[in-house]
Protein backbone atom coordinates (compact mmCIF):
# COMPACT_ATOMS: atom_id res chain seq x y z
CA UNK A 1 0.00 0.00 0.00
CA UNK A 2 3.25 2.46 1.09
CA UNK A 3 4.25 1.79 -3.07
CA UNK A 4 0.87 2.89 -4.31
CA UNK A 5 0.84 6.56 -2.16
CA UNK A 6 4.28 6.97 -2.80
CA UNK A 7 3.38 6.54 -7.22
CA UNK A 8 0.34 8.51 -6.69
CA UNK A 9 2.33 11.27 -5.72
CA UNK A 10 4.98 11.13 -7.69
CA UNK A 11 2.26 11.07 -10.28
CA UNK A 12 0.70 13.97 -8.99
CA UNK A 13 3.97 16.47 -8.93
CA UNK A 14 4.92 15.13 -12.78
CA UNK A 15 1.40 15.55 -14.30
CA UNK A 16 0.33 12.40 -14.28
CA UNK A 17 -3.15 11.52 -14.73
CA UNK A 18 -5.43 11.83 -11.40
CA UNK A 19 -6.60 8.04 -11.96
CA UNK A 20 -2.94 6.66 -12.30
CA UNK A 21 -3.61 4.26 -8.80
CA UNK A 22 -6.39 3.16 -10.10
CA UNK A 23 -4.88 2.06 -13.45
CA UNK A 24 -2.23 -0.27 -11.71
CA UNK A 25 -3.67 -3.52 -12.20
CA UNK A 26 -4.56 -5.21 -8.73
CA UNK A 27 -4.33 -8.85 -8.71
CA UNK A 28 -7.49 -10.64 -8.32
CA UNK A 29 -7.64 -13.34 -5.28
CA UNK A 30 -7.82 -17.16 -7.44
CA UNK A 31 -11.69 -18.55 -6.81
CA UNK A 32 -11.05 -21.76 -4.93
CA UNK A 33 -13.55 -24.68 -5.14
CA UNK A 34 -14.76 -27.42 -2.44
CA UNK A 35 -13.79 -30.99 -1.42
CA UNK A 36 -15.28 -33.17 0.88
CA UNK A 37 -14.37 -36.61 2.92
CA UNK A 38 -17.11 -38.19 4.69
CA UNK A 39 -16.86 -41.25 7.15
CA UNK A 40 -18.51 -43.81 8.78
CA UNK A 41 -16.76 -46.05 10.79
CA UNK A 42 -18.79 -48.49 11.57
CA UNK A 43 -20.45 -51.67 9.90
CA UNK A 44 -23.37 -53.60 10.27
CA UNK A 45 -27.39 -53.35 10.99
CA UNK A 46 -27.01 -52.23 14.18
CA UNK A 47 -25.17 -49.23 13.41
CA UNK A 48 -27.29 -48.42 10.67
CA UNK A 49 -27.37 -44.78 11.65
CA UNK A 50 -23.91 -44.07 10.91
CA UNK A 51 -24.41 -44.72 7.53
CA UNK A 52 -27.46 -43.47 6.59
CA UNK A 53 -25.81 -40.19 8.26
CA UNK A 54 -22.80 -39.99 5.43
CA UNK A 55 -25.77 -40.54 3.17
CA UNK A 56 -28.02 -37.78 3.86
CA UNK A 57 -24.37 -35.86 3.89
CA UNK A 58 -23.46 -36.97 0.68
CA UNK A 59 -27.22 -35.68 -1.09
CA UNK A 60 -26.64 -32.30 0.48
CA UNK A 61 -23.39 -31.63 -0.97
CA UNK A 62 -24.28 -32.98 -4.09
CA UNK A 63 -27.68 -31.17 -4.01
CA UNK A 64 -25.66 -27.92 -3.16
CA UNK A 65 -23.51 -28.22 -6.17
CA UNK A 66 -20.17 -29.72 -5.14
CA UNK A 67 -19.24 -32.24 -8.27
CA UNK A 68 -18.75 -36.19 -7.48
CA UNK A 69 -14.80 -35.89 -8.19
CA UNK A 70 -14.45 -33.55 -5.53
CA UNK A 71 -16.60 -35.67 -2.51
CA UNK A 72 -14.47 -38.88 -1.24
CA UNK A 73 -16.86 -41.41 0.82
CA UNK A 74 -15.57 -43.98 2.73
CA UNK A 75 -18.52 -46.37 4.54
CA UNK A 76 -19.12 -50.00 4.76
CA UNK A 77 -21.94 -50.52 1.76
CA UNK A 78 -23.21 -53.35 3.50
CA UNK A 79 -26.78 -51.96 4.45
CA UNK A 80 -28.55 -50.86 1.05
CA UNK A 81 -28.85 -54.75 0.72
CA UNK A 82 -28.58 -56.17 4.17
CA UNK A 83 -30.27 -59.22 4.62
CA UNK A 84 -32.38 -56.98 7.66
CA UNK A 85 -33.15 -54.13 5.10
CA UNK A 86 -37.06 -54.38 4.42
CA UNK A 87 -36.80 -51.72 1.67
CA UNK A 88 -33.98 -53.11 -0.67
CA UNK A 89 -31.69 -50.59 -2.34
CA UNK A 90 -33.05 -47.56 0.56
CA UNK A 91 -31.39 -46.11 3.56
CA UNK A 92 -33.15 -43.27 4.82
CA UNK A 93 -31.93 -40.90 7.29
CA UNK A 94 -35.81 -39.73 9.11
CA UNK A 95 -38.93 -41.64 9.71
CA UNK A 96 -40.54 -39.72 6.64
CA UNK A 97 -37.10 -39.31 4.81
CA UNK A 98 -36.67 -40.48 1.42
CA UNK A 99 -33.77 -42.76 -0.02
CA UNK A 100 -30.98 -41.07 0.85
CA UNK A 101 -28.54 -44.06 -0.80
CA UNK A 102 -28.73 -43.44 -4.34
CA UNK A 103 -26.43 -41.97 -6.58
CA UNK A 104 -23.75 -42.08 -3.35
CA UNK A 105 -20.37 -42.46 -4.68
CA UNK A 106 -18.51 -45.79 -3.42
CA UNK A 107 -15.23 -45.10 -3.35
CA UNK A 108 -13.40 -46.78 -0.34
CA UNK A 109 -15.96 -49.81 1.06
CA UNK A 110 -15.56 -52.71 3.50
CA UNK A 111 -12.00 -53.43 4.33
CA UNK A 112 -11.03 -49.80 2.40
CA UNK A 113 -12.47 -47.88 5.23
CA UNK A 114 -9.62 -47.83 7.58
CA UNK A 115 -7.89 -45.01 9.43
CA UNK A 116 -4.57 -45.01 7.39
CA UNK A 117 -6.70 -44.69 4.23
CA UNK A 118 -8.70 -41.96 5.65
CA UNK A 119 -5.32 -39.70 6.53
CA UNK A 120 -3.48 -40.39 2.69
CA UNK A 121 -7.00 -39.16 1.42
CA UNK A 122 -7.48 -36.42 3.22
CA UNK A 123 -3.49 -35.60 2.78
CA UNK A 124 -3.87 -36.60 -1.03
CA UNK A 125 -1.59 -39.40 -1.04
CA UNK A 126 -2.68 -40.96 -4.56
CA UNK A 127 0.51 -43.26 -3.95
CA UNK A 128 -0.92 -44.70 -0.95
CA UNK A 129 -4.36 -45.81 -2.29
CA UNK A 130 -2.66 -46.70 -5.11
CA UNK A 131 -5.23 -49.90 -6.45
CA UNK A 132 -7.78 -49.22 -3.20
CA UNK A 133 -11.03 -48.17 -3.96
CA UNK A 134 -11.43 -45.41 -6.29
CA UNK A 135 -8.04 -43.93 -5.43
CA UNK A 136 -9.72 -40.64 -4.92
CA UNK A 137 -7.90 -38.21 -3.12
CA UNK A 138 -8.50 -34.89 -1.58
CA UNK A 139 -6.29 -32.59 -4.23
CA UNK A 140 -7.07 -29.23 -2.80
CA UNK A 141 -5.04 -26.10 -3.07
CA UNK A 142 -4.60 -23.07 -1.23
CA UNK A 143 -7.60 -21.15 -2.29
CA UNK A 144 -10.09 -24.32 -1.44
CA UNK A 145 -12.27 -24.80 1.24
CA UNK A 146 -12.36 -28.75 2.83
CA UNK A 147 -15.38 -30.10 4.74
CA UNK A 148 -14.80 -33.21 6.70
CA UNK A 149 -17.48 -35.18 8.53
CA UNK A 150 -17.27 -38.19 10.41
CA UNK A 151 -19.58 -40.30 12.60
CA UNK A 152 -19.23 -43.36 14.25
CA UNK A 153 -18.20 -44.92 17.88
CA UNK A 154 -15.70 -43.36 20.01
CA UNK A 155 -13.89 -43.43 23.47
CA UNK A 156 -10.92 -40.90 24.65
CA UNK A 157 -8.67 -39.51 22.02
CA UNK A 158 -10.01 -42.26 19.63
CA UNK A 159 -12.89 -43.02 16.83
CA UNK A 160 -13.25 -45.89 15.65
CA UNK A 161 -13.01 -47.83 11.64
CA UNK A 162 -14.50 -50.34 10.73
CA UNK A 163 -11.51 -52.18 9.72
CA UNK A 164 -7.48 -51.79 11.08
CA UNK A 165 -7.07 -50.06 13.94
CA UNK A 166 -8.79 -46.65 15.69
CA UNK A 167 -8.00 -43.28 14.45
CA UNK A 168 -6.35 -41.55 17.15
CA UNK A 169 -6.19 -38.08 17.88
CA UNK A 170 -2.80 -37.49 17.73
CA UNK A 171 -2.42 -38.86 14.36
CA UNK A 172 -5.40 -37.13 12.79
CA UNK A 173 -4.54 -33.26 13.85
CA UNK A 174 -0.73 -34.09 12.85
CA UNK A 175 -2.13 -34.92 9.56
CA UNK A 176 -4.07 -31.46 9.88
CA UNK A 177 -1.26 -29.37 10.61
CA UNK A 178 0.81 -30.78 7.80
CA UNK A 179 -2.08 -30.11 5.67
CA UNK A 180 -1.82 -26.96 6.61
CA UNK A 181 1.89 -26.24 6.03
CA UNK A 182 1.79 -27.92 2.46
CA UNK A 183 -1.07 -25.27 1.84
CA UNK A 184 -3.71 -27.94 1.07
CA UNK A 185 -6.51 -25.82 1.89
CA UNK A 186 -7.59 -22.28 2.31
CA UNK A 187 -9.81 -23.12 5.41
CA UNK A 188 -11.09 -26.51 6.72
CA UNK A 189 -14.06 -27.20 8.32
CA UNK A 190 -14.51 -30.65 10.21
CA UNK A 191 -17.83 -32.16 12.19
CA UNK A 192 -17.57 -35.38 14.44
CA UNK A 193 -20.19 -37.24 15.77
CA UNK A 194 -19.22 -39.94 18.09
CA UNK A 195 -19.22 -40.31 21.91
CA UNK A 196 -16.46 -38.55 23.49
CA UNK A 197 -15.80 -36.91 20.78
CA UNK A 198 -14.49 -33.49 21.96
CA UNK A 199 -11.01 -35.70 23.19
CA UNK A 200 -10.10 -35.34 19.69
CA UNK A 201 -9.43 -31.59 19.62
CA UNK A 202 -9.63 -30.54 22.89
CA UNK A 203 -5.91 -29.04 23.92
CA UNK A 204 -4.84 -30.84 20.19
CA UNK A 205 -6.27 -28.31 17.86
CA UNK A 206 -4.79 -25.15 17.28
CA UNK A 207 -6.38 -22.08 16.60
CA UNK A 208 -3.82 -21.01 14.15
CA UNK A 209 -4.34 -23.07 10.75
CA UNK A 210 -7.40 -22.16 9.48
CA UNK A 211 -9.08 -25.13 10.96
CA UNK A 212 -13.07 -25.13 12.64
CA UNK A 213 -14.12 -28.36 14.74
CA UNK A 214 -17.34 -28.92 15.93
CA UNK A 215 -18.14 -32.20 17.74
CA UNK A 216 -21.58 -34.29 18.94
CA UNK A 217 -20.11 -34.22 22.55
CA UNK A 218 -17.56 -32.86 24.92
CA UNK A 219 -14.08 -36.01 25.92
CA UNK A 220 -16.22 -37.17 28.89
CA UNK A 221 -19.95 -38.12 27.21
CA UNK A 222 -21.60 -40.20 24.81
CA UNK A 223 -23.23 -38.64 21.83
CA UNK A 224 -26.61 -39.80 21.27
CA UNK A 225 -28.45 -42.18 19.00
CA UNK A 226 -32.17 -41.03 17.46
CA UNK A 227 -35.28 -42.16 15.15
CA UNK A 228 -35.90 -45.98 16.57
CA UNK A 229 -37.53 -47.15 13.41
CA UNK A 230 -39.97 -49.66 13.99
CA UNK A 231 -39.99 -51.54 10.68
CA UNK A 232 -36.59 -51.73 10.48
CA UNK A 233 -35.81 -52.42 13.64
CA UNK A 234 -32.81 -50.09 14.23
CA UNK A 235 -32.24 -46.36 14.59
CA UNK A 236 -31.77 -44.11 11.52
CA UNK A 237 -29.53 -41.24 12.77
CA UNK A 238 -27.37 -39.29 15.28
CA UNK A 239 -29.11 -36.98 17.40
CA UNK A 240 -26.19 -33.82 16.67
CA UNK A 241 -25.83 -35.18 12.92
CA UNK A 242 -29.63 -34.67 11.81
CA UNK A 243 -29.68 -31.49 13.93
CA UNK A 244 -27.24 -30.15 11.12
CA UNK A 245 -28.19 -31.80 8.89
CA UNK A 246 -31.95 -31.28 8.71
CA UNK A 247 -31.04 -27.34 9.47
CA UNK A 248 -28.93 -27.46 6.56
CA UNK A 249 -31.76 -28.94 4.26
CA UNK A 250 -34.00 -26.00 5.00
CA UNK A 251 -31.82 -22.86 5.79
CA UNK A 252 -30.41 -21.13 2.75
CA UNK A 253 -26.79 -21.70 2.75
CA UNK A 254 -25.46 -18.36 1.08
CA UNK A 255 -27.00 -16.77 4.13
CA UNK A 256 -26.66 -19.01 7.02
CA UNK A 257 -23.48 -18.74 8.72
CA UNK A 258 -21.04 -21.60 10.82
CA UNK A 259 -21.63 -19.78 13.86
CA UNK A 260 -25.88 -19.98 13.38
CA UNK A 261 -25.55 -23.60 12.96
CA UNK A 262 -23.33 -23.94 15.32
CA UNK A 263 -26.01 -22.09 18.07
CA UNK A 264 -29.37 -24.44 16.82
CA UNK A 265 -27.50 -27.70 16.86
CA UNK A 266 -26.06 -27.11 19.86
CA UNK A 267 -29.54 -25.87 21.40
CA UNK A 268 -31.60 -28.63 19.73
CA UNK A 269 -28.89 -31.44 20.93
CA UNK A 270 -29.66 -31.33 24.30
CA UNK A 271 -28.21 -34.75 25.69
CA UNK A 272 -24.94 -34.24 25.28
CA UNK A 273 -22.68 -30.68 25.02
CA UNK A 274 -21.84 -30.11 21.33
CA UNK A 275 -18.44 -28.27 21.59
CA UNK A 276 -16.05 -26.12 19.08
CA UNK A 277 -12.52 -25.62 18.40
CA UNK A 278 -9.42 -24.35 16.39
CA UNK A 279 -10.45 -20.56 14.47
CA UNK A 280 -13.34 -19.29 15.74
CA UNK A 281 -13.09 -16.39 13.18
CA UNK A 282 -14.25 -19.23 10.47
CA UNK A 283 -17.78 -19.37 12.73
CA UNK A 284 -18.41 -16.25 10.51
CA UNK A 285 -18.49 -17.52 7.45
CA UNK A 286 -21.43 -18.77 5.15
CA UNK A 287 -22.74 -22.67 5.37
CA UNK A 288 -21.92 -22.47 1.41
CA UNK A 289 -18.72 -21.82 1.68
CA UNK A 290 -18.14 -25.96 2.55
CA UNK A 291 -21.36 -27.56 2.29
CA UNK A 292 -21.47 -26.22 -1.48
CA UNK A 293 -23.76 -23.70 -3.10
CA UNK A 294 -20.56 -20.81 -3.63
CA UNK A 295 -21.71 -20.01 -6.97
CA UNK A 296 -24.71 -22.55 -7.68
CA UNK A 297 -28.46 -21.85 -6.77
CA UNK A 298 -29.67 -22.44 -3.39
CA UNK A 299 -31.41 -25.48 -3.06
CA UNK A 300 -33.90 -25.77 0.11
CA UNK A 301 -36.26 -28.71 1.21
CA UNK A 302 -39.27 -28.86 2.85
CA UNK A 303 -38.64 -29.04 6.82
CA UNK A 304 -39.29 -32.26 7.62
CA UNK A 305 -42.35 -33.30 9.87
CA UNK A 306 -41.73 -33.04 13.30
CA UNK A 307 -41.54 -35.95 15.22
CA UNK A 308 -39.69 -37.23 18.50
CA UNK A 309 -36.32 -37.86 18.71
CA UNK A 310 -36.34 -40.99 20.93
CA UNK A 311 -32.37 -39.99 21.20
CA UNK A 312 -30.98 -42.48 23.91
CA UNK A 313 -26.79 -42.78 24.23
CA UNK A 314 -25.10 -44.67 22.05
CA UNK A 315 -24.05 -47.37 24.15
CA UNK A 316 -27.65 -48.64 24.95
CA UNK A 317 -28.33 -48.58 21.04
CA UNK A 318 -27.53 -52.57 20.88
CA UNK A 319 -29.68 -53.49 24.18
CA UNK A 320 -32.45 -50.92 22.81
CA UNK A 321 -32.21 -52.65 19.36
CA UNK A 322 -32.50 -56.45 20.61
CA UNK A 323 -35.51 -54.89 23.43
CA UNK A 324 -37.42 -53.84 20.34
CA UNK A 325 -37.15 -56.51 18.30
CA UNK A 326 -37.99 -59.00 21.86
CA UNK A 327 -41.51 -56.62 22.05
CA UNK A 328 -42.09 -57.45 17.99
CA UNK A 329 -41.38 -60.88 18.00
CA UNK A 330 -43.78 -63.17 16.28
CA UNK A 331 -43.10 -66.40 16.96
CA UNK A 332 -41.77 -68.25 19.84
CA UNK A 333 -38.82 -69.08 17.84
CA UNK A 334 -38.27 -65.21 17.04
CA UNK A 335 -38.65 -64.50 20.84
CA UNK A 336 -36.30 -67.42 22.01
CA UNK A 337 -33.82 -66.21 19.47
CA UNK A 338 -33.53 -62.88 20.17
CA UNK A 339 -33.75 -63.77 24.30
CA UNK A 340 -30.39 -65.94 23.18
CA UNK A 341 -28.84 -62.41 21.67
CA UNK A 342 -29.77 -60.63 24.75
CA UNK A 343 -28.39 -63.01 27.13
CA UNK A 344 -24.93 -62.66 24.89
CA UNK A 345 -24.66 -59.29 24.50
CA UNK A 346 -25.29 -58.84 28.14
CA UNK A 347 -22.67 -61.66 29.21
CA UNK A 348 -20.45 -60.02 26.66
CA UNK A 349 -20.54 -56.94 28.55
CA UNK A 350 -19.54 -58.53 31.87
CA UNK A 351 -17.09 -60.09 30.26
CA UNK A 352 -15.28 -57.13 28.72
CA UNK A 353 -15.64 -55.47 32.49
CA UNK A 354 -14.30 -58.63 34.15
CA UNK A 355 -11.40 -58.61 31.69
CA UNK A 356 -10.34 -55.16 32.33
CA UNK A 357 -10.99 -55.01 36.20
CA UNK A 358 -8.59 -58.16 35.67
CA UNK A 359 -5.66 -56.46 33.55
CA UNK A 360 -5.51 -53.25 36.15
CA UNK A 361 -5.76 -55.43 38.86
CA UNK A 362 -2.41 -57.53 38.15
CA UNK A 363 -0.58 -54.11 35.98
CA UNK A 364 -1.19 -52.59 39.71
CA UNK A 365 -0.55 -55.24 41.97
CA UNK A 366 -2.31 -52.36 44.39
CA UNK A 367 -5.58 -52.85 45.21
CA UNK A 368 -6.38 -49.05 46.31
CA UNK A 369 -4.67 -47.75 43.05
CA UNK A 370 -6.77 -50.49 40.90
CA UNK A 371 -9.89 -49.48 42.59
CA UNK A 372 -9.34 -45.34 41.99
CA UNK A 373 -8.16 -46.44 38.29
CA UNK A 374 -10.98 -48.62 37.82
CA UNK A 375 -13.65 -45.89 39.24
CA UNK A 376 -12.20 -42.34 37.88
CA UNK A 377 -14.01 -41.95 34.53
CA UNK A 378 -12.82 -38.53 34.01
CA UNK A 379 -9.47 -37.99 33.63
CA UNK A 380 -7.51 -35.92 30.65
CA UNK A 381 -4.90 -37.35 28.62
CA UNK A 382 -1.53 -36.36 29.06
CA UNK A 383 0.63 -39.34 28.36
CA UNK A 384 -0.05 -40.21 24.76
CA UNK A 385 2.20 -42.39 23.79
CA UNK A 386 1.66 -45.06 26.70
CA UNK A 387 -2.24 -44.44 26.08
CA UNK A 388 -2.14 -44.94 22.62
CA UNK A 389 0.19 -47.96 23.03
CA UNK A 390 -2.45 -49.53 25.19
CA UNK A 391 -5.29 -49.01 22.98
CA UNK A 392 -3.59 -50.36 19.51
CA UNK A 393 -2.34 -53.69 22.02
CA UNK A 394 -5.66 -54.08 23.58
CA UNK A 395 -7.67 -53.86 20.42
CA UNK A 396 -4.89 -56.45 18.85
CA UNK A 397 -4.74 -58.65 21.72
CA UNK A 398 -8.29 -58.26 23.43
CA UNK A 399 -11.33 -57.36 21.83
CA UNK A 400 -11.45 -55.37 18.52
CA UNK A 401 -12.63 -52.01 18.74
CA UNK A 402 -14.50 -52.00 15.78
CA UNK A 403 -16.20 -55.26 16.46
CA UNK A 404 -17.24 -54.79 20.17
CA UNK A 405 -18.45 -51.39 20.63
CA UNK A 406 -19.25 -51.79 24.27
CA UNK A 407 -15.05 -52.28 25.19
CA UNK A 408 -14.88 -48.57 24.46
CA UNK A 409 -16.70 -47.71 27.06
CA UNK A 410 -13.49 -49.40 28.86
CA UNK A 411 -10.83 -47.22 27.73
CA UNK A 412 -10.83 -44.32 30.44
CA UNK A 413 -9.37 -47.27 32.02
CA UNK A 414 -5.78 -47.36 29.97
CA UNK A 415 -6.39 -43.59 30.48
CA UNK A 416 -5.91 -44.07 33.99
CA UNK A 417 -3.15 -46.81 33.83
CA UNK A 418 -0.94 -44.23 31.79
CA UNK A 419 -1.53 -41.26 34.18
CA UNK A 420 -0.59 -43.43 36.86
CA UNK A 421 2.61 -44.25 35.21
CA UNK A 422 2.14 -48.13 35.53
CA UNK A 423 5.13 -49.13 33.17
CA UNK A 424 3.56 -49.78 29.68
CA UNK A 425 5.10 -53.13 29.76
CA UNK A 426 3.23 -54.35 32.69
CA UNK A 427 -0.15 -52.91 30.87
CA UNK A 428 0.56 -55.03 27.94
CA UNK A 429 2.05 -58.17 29.90
CA UNK A 430 -1.10 -58.22 31.80
CA UNK A 431 -3.11 -57.66 28.73
CA UNK A 432 -1.45 -60.76 27.14
CA UNK A 433 -2.64 -63.12 29.99
CA UNK A 434 -6.07 -62.03 30.59
CA UNK A 435 -7.04 -61.90 27.35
Amino acid sequence: MRSIVVLALFGAAFGFPADFEEAIPVAEPEPGVNWAVLIAGSTGWGNYRHQADVCHAYQILHRNGIPDERIVVMMADDLAHNIRNPTKGIIINHPDGKDVYHGVPKDYTRFDVTAKNFLRVLKGDREGVAGIGSGKVIESGPHDNVFVYYTDHGAPGIVAMPHGGMLHADDLVTTLKEMHQENKFNKLVFYLESCESGSMFDKMLPDNINIFATTAANGKESSYACYMDKTRKTFLGDLYSVNWMEDTDVESVQKETLQQQFEKVKMLTNRSHVQEYGDMNIKNDIIGQYQGTINYPSVTLPPYRQVPHDAIPSPDVPLAILNLRLETAETDEERQTVLAELKDELNLRTSIAQKMKDIVTMATDDAEQAEDILVNHHRDITARPCYKAAVNHFHDTCYDLSQYEHALRHMYTLVNLCEEQVPLDRVTAAMDSVC
